[in-house]
């Protein structure tokens, strides 16, 4: 089934253009594998390579290094569109932007031309390794540790749930330079094949089955000082600053696949024949499309409010992606849910395509920064004001 067109006001033709072209690749490429990848745990990287030459591996990063060098707003078009049809190669390329944004952001010129052409074609995935076992939602208390040996760093510890862990050629990671919490932590660039550096298993996971999930192991892996993003201390405000904008497109994956989750709820009641007539003629029916079209819509709203204030560098950037990636991933989920309610027992078969959808939205409310996490920015942010 081909998806239906997003809502297209206030976009320019540009933007058009960008969505219909993503809405192809969706279409072509991830559509007709979507559950089979899930089903055998298939991480797709020659087509993840494939969404790279369309330019969807540096969204929003510079294009003398590759990038596409387009703006917030488009990335919740593209992730939109990209999730509508599988969000758990969406929510990858999602945290895989995050990498190269990172690296153009802080990293220097030399950095960037070695490691951004690859990484921005996706012929080089990458990773992001800030969580690990123990420590959860308190990024500052990480314990891995760069250790400096000269002109290098030897790092030890472990980081888990960490996204295409195995198959990346780069790990951007966060480790602890100096006992001085927030502010002795530290990013620096690992290449894959590094000796010391291991693997877990691929966890085994409700949802995003399509990529792989790994702890990463670091046993005395050494790696330059060149390889350092910005000044020791600074790792802290680089990963709070990249989870800004991660926050914002994993809240346009779950929109995306709540979108999905509301067309198919549509067209199975229209096709549904109960009670007399059609279940799209039954009115409270009817009021749970309304309902989770409006929770969706609201997301959009938020979901664009907070990328412009990331484009525009905006004071209260913070709050609102953190405003706008709790709304939109608890909305996401919910109208999934709602979805595979509305099919009764068909929405709970495979060939429906909605017990996955909401398989792989639940951990969206979990990832780059729990929904609770979310409430106490906001709430802080609220007071402080």
């Amino acid at each position: 089934m081909r998806p239906k067109e997003a809502p297209v006001n206030d976009l320019t033709p540009e933007q058009e253009a960008v969505v219909e072209m993503v809405r192809d690749f969706a279409t072509t490429a991830l559509a007709p594998h979507t559950a089979e990848w899930d089903e055998e745990k298939h991480f797709p990287v020659d087509v993840l390579a494939e969404a790279g030459t369309l330019g969807m591996g540096g969204i929003y990063v510079r294009e003398e290094y590759g990038g596409s060098a387009l703006s917030r707003t488009d990335a919740v078009l593209i992730f939109e569109e990209l999730a509508a049809v599988d969000p758990t190669i969406a929510a990858y390329i999602s945290i895989h932007n995050m990498v190269a944004w990172m690296i153009d952001a802080f990293g220097n010129d030399t950095q960037r031309s070695k490691w951004l052409p690859g990484i921005t074609a996706m012929t080089e995935l990458s990773s992001y390794c800030l969580s690990e076992p123990g420590v959860g939602s308190d990024a500052a208390a990480i314990t891995t540790r760069a250790v400096r040996d000269g002109d290098d760093y030897v790092l030890n510890g472990t980081k888990q749930f960490i996204s295409g862990a195995g198959s990346s050629a780069w790990y951007l990671v966060m480790v602890r330079t100096a006992d001085k919490g927030s502010r002795g932590i530290t990013a620096v660039v690992v290449p894959a094949g590094a000796p010391g550096l291991s693997f877990g298993a691929n966890e085994k996971k409700m949802g995003w089955r399509a990529q792989p999930t790994r702890q990463v192991v670091f046993d005395n892996v050494r790696i330059p000082v060149g390889n350092r993003l910005g000044e020791e201390g600074d790792g802290f405000g680089i990963a709070m600053k990249g989870l800004n904008g991660g926050r914002v497109n994993i809240g346009a994956c779950s929109l995306g696949g709540g979108r999905a989750a509301l067309e198919k709820s549509i067209a199975y009641l229209k096709e549904r024949q109960a009670f007399g007539g059609p279940l799209i003629e039954k009115q409270h029916l009817l009021f749970q499309i309304a309902q989770m079209d409006t929770d969706l819509e609201v997301s959009r709203t938020m979901l664009m409010r907070a990328a412009r204030a990331l484009d525009a560098g905006a004071p209260d950037t913070v709050k609102l992606c953190a405003m706008a990636k709790m709304v939109a991933t608890d909305a996401g989920f919910q109208v999934a849910n709602q979805a595979l309610q509305l099919h009764g027992g068909y929405g709970y078969l495979s060939e429906y395509g909605l017990e996955k959808l909401v398989r792989d939205l639940r951990v969206h409310q979990i990832l780059e920064g729990s929904n609770e996490i979310m409430r106490l920015i906001i709430g802080r942010l609220a007071v402080e004001r």
